[in-house]
């Protein structure tokens, strides 16, 4: 069986966003991990509408057609992992978005998070763990967050994230949680398929 593949998805389009420290940061890291591929994907890529369809694709073809990228691009992996902005104590409406525009294609895969801003992004990735389980992912316990702190001493240049040991730890087994599951819930999908061929038959 061939290697997992994870989305680093950057979860923020702003022009001024801080998303491209955080996502270029985890993805280094998660390079480095032996049984995963990995692939950053920027929502900047996909601009969706306000979801405006029927219904959510679980239940109906989406019309739109960058919607039927998306989807076809969220298919690709087998396990995520979102930079999640905190505004207001939740996710971006950008993200939240994207995750409404597709539906089976998230089913039975990890999804991983890295937060920023007020405690860390904290509220935000909790709302994000709660729509990941009514997508029936599986949220993994470890995350990172970037709290404010450090998060200013990035912004205004006097660290980087690779120099703050603390976040380095929570990345490393961020990465490493996704890629367990990833290649556990592949297996079990891939078992899952040859069950319904073969009931099929």
């Amino acid at each position: 069986m061939s290697k997992p593949k994870i989305a680093i998805v950057v979860g923020s389009t702003r022009a001024a966003r801080f998303a491209d420290v955080p996502t270029q940061w985890i993805a280094k890291i998660a390079k480095t991990h032996a049984d995963i591929d990995v692939e950053v994907v920027d929502l900047r890529d996909f601009p969706l509408p306000f979801f405006d369809e029927v219904a959510s694709s679980a239940w109906a073809p989406s019309q739109n057609e960058v919607a039927q990228r998306w989807q076809k691009k969220v298919a690709e992996f087998d396990g995520f992992i979102f930079t999640a902005a905190e505004y207001n104590h939740g996710p971006t409406a950008v993200l939240k978005n994207a995750i409404d525009y597709a539906a089976n294609e998230w089913n039975k895969k990890p999804a991983g998070f890295v937060g920023y801003g007020s405690v860390g992004g904290s509220r935000a990735v909790e709302q994000l763990r709660l729509h990941a389980v009514e997508l029936q992912m599986a949220p993994v316990k470890s995350a990172v967050h970037i709290a404010w702190g450090d998060f200013l001493a990035v912004r205004q240049g006097e660290k980087k994230l690779e120099d703050i040991e603390h976040l380095n730890q929570a990345a490393a087994a961020l990465v490493n949680d996704v890629a367990w599951w990833a290649k556990v819930l592949k297996a079990a999908r891939a078992a899952d398929a040859i069950d319904a061929e073969a009931k099929a038959a």
